[in-house]
């Protein structure tokens, strides 16, 4: 593997398609450069973020003008967007940020802020390779931290969304290599998604527990190095599942597809 690094990102897509993952990440052919949702997340993202650490702002203005940037970037890249979902955005922006004060504190009741957007660039045992990675925010009640990622989504996710191995894994990734950064014991971090609903009409903001203990690390950890051991001995072979599951693969019937 020749670039020394990978991330949470990258192996998703080599575990959808080897073949996928190779065109993307490596021959650099249809790369993902985002839609109105994505704008829409990072603008969402960067707010909660000022209010985690409890900033002096007006959160809608904030947002507003965060939302706008993302859009002119898109269009700067004549990328099309929905205008009735940009509508929408515009409206379910404040009306989820309103509620995220009160949702941090009924969920971890006293807490501190410990980092937020916290990078993860750490060495991979055993691997000439780092695992990269941004924390959305870690904070700590007592001796516990408590790792969690901001996810935008429409009305929430299900039992089944919630207990998806792959997407699970994101965390206990996180977790993993964020106590080999700080030497801390794994037993005393613990892992959580934060959804901000765009279309809920009320709870608009849920924090949900993700189990990270020592079996579900070792799963994780080995299906990465089973993504870089192929990934380092150009094994790309297509994954005919991968064509429409989880979602579409952008390149199907394509040239690129072959």
């Amino acid at each position: 593997m020749q670039r020394g690094r990978i991330s949470y990102s990258e192996l998703k897509d080599w575990v959808q398609c080897p073949h996928y993952h190779k065109k993307v990440w490596i021959e650099k052919v249809a790369s993902f450069e985002g839609n109105e949702y994505t704008a829409f997340g990072t603008a969402i993202h960067n707010v909660c973020e000022k209010k985690l650490h409890q900033e002096e702002i007006d959160e809608a203005e904030v947002f507003q003008i965060g939302f706008d940037e993302q859009l002119q970037e898109l269009m700067e890249k004549n990328i099309e967007v929905n205008g009735a979902n940009v509508e929408q955005m515009y409206s379910a922006g404040p009306q989820i940020l309103a509620e995220v004060d009160d949702a941090l504190k009924q969920y971890f009741g006293e807490y501190e802020v410990f980092s937020s957007e916290e990078l993860l660039y750490v060495p991979i045992e055993n691997f000439n390779i780092h695992f990269k990675g941004f924390v959305d925010a870690v904070v700590k009640v007592g001796d516990t931290y408590h790792l969690f990622d901001w996810k935008t989504c429409s009305w929430g996710w299900d039992s089944r969304r919630k207990s998806e191995k792959l997407g699970n894994y994101q965390l206990t990734l996180y977790k993993h290599f964020f106590c080999q950064k700080h030497k801390i014991d794994p037993k005393n971090v613990e892992t959580h998604f934060a959804l901000l609903k765009r279309t809920a009409k009320k709870g608009r903001v849920e924090f949900f527990r993700v189990t990270s203990g020592p079996k579900k690390i070792e799963n994780a950890l080995k299906l990465l190095y089973q993504a870089i051991y192929n990934i380092s001995k150009q094994l790309h072979i297509k994954n005919r599942l991968g064509c429409y599951k989880p979602y579409p693969c952008k390149l199907y019937k394509t040239e690129h597809c072959q």
